[in-house]
C-alpha cells in the first residue's frame, strides 16, 4: 500500500473543507434552536472561519481589528446590533403591523426589530442564504469584539486600560464632537483596535450617519463592552432561532405567495397566456433603457454614450428618474412593489403599449402575439431556486392549470471576476455549484463576441455558485481560477436560477423544453486582487455602462432588433 503520510492538504483543500464545516455546523445550530456564538457551541464555527480566513474579512486572523471587513458587515446588519446581547432570527410573525419601527440594513434588504436594550430580532424570508450570511457576519464580529476586550482588560478582576475608560467617557456622554475632541478620541480607539491613527481617521467617517456621526466609536465601544460582559460576568451573547422560522423554512411559502400574486396581474391584465421574457436585474435597467429615449433624448442629443444612464444612475436625480417611471407607467408599465416578504420587487411590460417608434429598439420585430416581459429584482443565493421554481409552475385556476408560454429566462448581475478588474463583463458557458458536485451547463444566448468592442473586458468561461462571497478565500478563488475548472467568476445564484429552469422545462415539462437562457454579470469586485474586494467599496458609476450593455443586449434579442 501506497504511504499516504506524508501527504499533505493544499490551502485550497483546507479552505474548502472549513467552508464545508460552517455550513454543516449552521444548519445544526439552527436545528438545534440555539447557541452562544463565544462559548462552546459556537467554537467550531469560529474555528473553521479563522482557518478559512476569508478575503472580505481581511486580517481576521490577526491581533488587530479588521477596519473594511467591519465596515462591509455593519453595512448589512441593523444599527444597533452591536448593543444587543440576544439575537433572534424570526420569520415574519407579525412585527410589521405592530408598534416596532422596521430597521432596514443599508446594504441588505431585511426587516429588523429592536425589541428592547438588549434583544434584535432580525426577519428571514429569503431562505437559508440570509441565514448563512447572518450568521457569518454576527461571527466575525464577535472575533472582532473578543479582540478588543484582549487589548482592553488587564485582569480576569474587570480592571481596564486608560484607552478605554477615555472611550467610555466619549460614548456615554453622546454628543457631538468638536475636531479637537474626535481626534482624542480616535487616538485612544487607534490603540484599542491596534490600528493606526491614520487608518482610524480615514475610514472613521464612513461609519457615521447624519443621526450619528460618531457612530464608529459607539459600535467599538459597544462590542468591546458586551466582549468584556462575557468573561467578566460570564453573561454570553446568545442567538436563537424561533420555531415558525425553523418550522417554514425551505417550503417555498414566500416565493409562492410572491409568484402567485405576480400571476394574478398577468391574468387580471390579459397577459398570462402572451408569449413570456422573465428577466432578473435591477428596477432601473430595463425600463431606463427602453424610455430614457422618448423622454429625455432630445436634452441628451449631444451627450456621450451612456451618459443618460449614468445622470439616471446619481443619486442626486430623483426627478429625472420619476419623468421616466411616470412615461413608463403611462406605456403600459405595471409596477409591483414586494408585499410578499421576498424582497424582490417586479416589473411587468406590455410590449404591445409601448410606442417602439420611438424608443432605441424602433426596428424590433415583435411579430403578431406582442410579448409580455417580467423584470424581477436581485434574488439572494438559493432564494432564486425558490422564486424562479414558484414562478415557472402553471397558474392554478377553479378551470384549470394555466401553463406560462415562457420563451427566455435572462439573468443579469453583479459578481466577481477572477481574471480583470472592476466593472469587466463575465458570459457564463457553465455554472459549478461550489461544495457539490452539482454543474448546470447551458447554451447561453449571449457570447462574448456581441459584447466585444465596447472598451470593456469581457470573459467567457464557466462560472462559481459560491454558497457566500463572505466565504471566499485567495487560495480556494485561484484553485477554481488556475485549474481545470478554469472559472471566470463567482457570484450566489446563477446555479439555482439554471436548476429551476431545467427542472421546469426538461423534467416538470411546465415550460417550453427549448426554452433561451441568457447569463451575464459584470464585476462588483475582484476577491483575488489586495484592494479591490467587496470590503474595498463600490462600484460608483463605473457599473453604469456593463450595466446597459448587457441590458440593451438582452432586450435587442427578445425585440428581434434588426441591426
Amino acid at each position: 500500500m501506497k504511504d499516504i503520510k506524508n501527504i499533505s492538504r493544499s490551502r485550497a483543500q483546507e479552505s474548502s473543507a472549513a467552508i464545508e464545516r460552517l455550513y454543516i455546523t449552521m444548519r445544526h445550530l439552527f436545528n438545534r434552536g440555539f447557541y452562544k456564538p463565544m462559548g462552546v457551541s459556537g467554537e467550531t464555527l469560529r474555528e473553521a472561519l479563522l482557518a478559512l480566513r476569508p478575503e472580505i474579512y481581511g486580517s481576521i486572523a490577526e491581533e488587530k481589528v479588521e477596519l473594511n471587513g467591519l465596515l462591509y458587515v455593519i453595512e448589512r446588519l441593523p444599527v444597533g446590533i452591536e448593543q444587543c446581547r440576544y439575537i433572534n432570527l424570526t420569520s415574519d410573525e407579525g412585527y410589521s403591523s405592530s408598534h416596532f419601527t422596521a430597521i432596514v440594513p443599508p446594504k441588505r434588504k431585511r426587516n429588523c426589530y429592536r425589541i428592547d436594550d438588549e434583544q434584535m430580532n432580525i426577519e428571514i424570508t429569503r431562505g437559508r442564504s440570509d441565514i448563512y450570511d447572518i450568521l457569518t457576519h454576527l461571527t466575525f464580529i464577535f472575533i472582532e469584539s473578543h479582540k478588543i476586550k484582549d487589548r482592553v482588560l488587564i485582569d480576569e478582576e474587570g480592571r481596564l486600560t486608560r484607552d478605554w475608560e477615555k472611550l467610555e467617557q466619549v460614548v456615554l456622554h453622546n454628543k457631538k464632537l468638536s475636531l479637537v475632541e474626535r481626534e482624542k478620541a480616535i487616538s485612544h480607539v487607534s490603540n484599542i483596535l491596534g490600528r493606526t491613527f491614520a487608518e482610524v481617521k480615514a475610514i472613521y467617517n464612513d461609519f457615521g450617519t447624519t443621526e450619528s456621526p460618531e457612530r464608529f466609536l459607539h459600535i467599538v465601544y459597544w462590542l468591546g463592552k458586551l466582549a468584556i460582559e462575557e468573561v467578566v460576568d460570564n453573561n454570553k451573547r446568545t442567538i436563537t432561532f424561533s420555531p415558525i422560522l425553523r418550522e417554514r423554512l425551505g417550503h417555498h411559502i414566500y416565493g409562492e405567495i410572491w409568484a402567485n400574486h405576480i400571476k394574478e396581474v398577468l391574468v387580471k391584465n390579459q397577459l398570462i397566456e402572451r408569449p413570456i421574457h422573465i428577466i432578473s436585474a435591477n428596477m432601473h435597467s430595463v425600463m431606463n433603457s427602453v424610455f430614457a429615449e422618448p423622454v429625455l433624448g432630445k436634452k441628451y442629443k449631444d451627450a456621450a454614450d451612456f451618459q443618460i444612464f449614468e445622470d439616471l444612475s446619481s443619486s442626486n436625480n430623483k426627478e429625472l428618474r420619476k419623468k421616466v417611471e411616470d412615461f413608463a407607467l403611462q406605456q403600459g408599465m405595471i409596477s409591483l412593489p414586494d408585499t410578499s416578504g421576498t424582497n424582490i420587487d417586479v416589473q411587468i411590460f406590455d410590449t404591445a403599449k409601448i410606442e417602439l417608434s420611438k424608443t432605441a429598439f424602433a426596428t424590433a420585430n415583435l411579430g403578431d402575439k406582442k410579448p409580455v416581459l417580467i423584470v424581477m429584482d436581485y434574488a439572494f443565493g438559493e432564494q432564486a431556486y425558490e422564486t424562479i421554481d414558484e414562478l415557472l409552475k402553471p397558474y392554478k385556476t377553479e378551470k384549470g392549470k394555466i401553463f406560462m408560454n415562457v420563451e427566455s429566462v435572462s439573468i443579469m448581475g453583479k459578481a466577481g471576476i477572477l481574471e480583470g478588474g472592476k466593472g469587466d463583463i463575465m458570459i457564463p458557458t457553465a455554472h459549478v455549484n461550489e461544495g457539490t458536485a452539482d454543474n448546470y451547463f447551458f447554451e447561453n444566448e449571449l457570447t462574448a463576441a456581441m459584447l466585444s468592442g465596447n472598451d470593456i473586458p469581457v470573459f467567457e468561461g464557466p462560472m462559481i455558485t459560491v454558497l457566500g462571497t463572505s466565504l471566499q478565500n485567495r487560495d480556494l478563488l485561484k484553485f477554481f481560477h488556475e485549474s481545470t475548472w478554469q472559472a471566470i467568476g463567482l457570484e450566489m445564484e446563477g446555479a439555482y436560477y439554471q436548476k429551476a429552469i431545467q427542472s421546469a422545462s426538461r423534467i416538470r415539462k411546465s415550460i417550453n423544453p427549448n426554452v433561451k437562457v441568457r447569463y451575464a454579470y459584470y464585476a462588483s469586485d475582484n476577491p483575488l486582487e489586495t484592494g479591490s474586494t467587496l470590503a474595498s467599496g463600490g462600484l460608483g458609476t463605473t457599473g453604469v455602462k456593463p450595466t446597459y450593455l448587457i441590458t440593451i443586449k438582452i432586450i435587442e434579442q427578445i425585440f428581434n432588433v434588426k441591426k
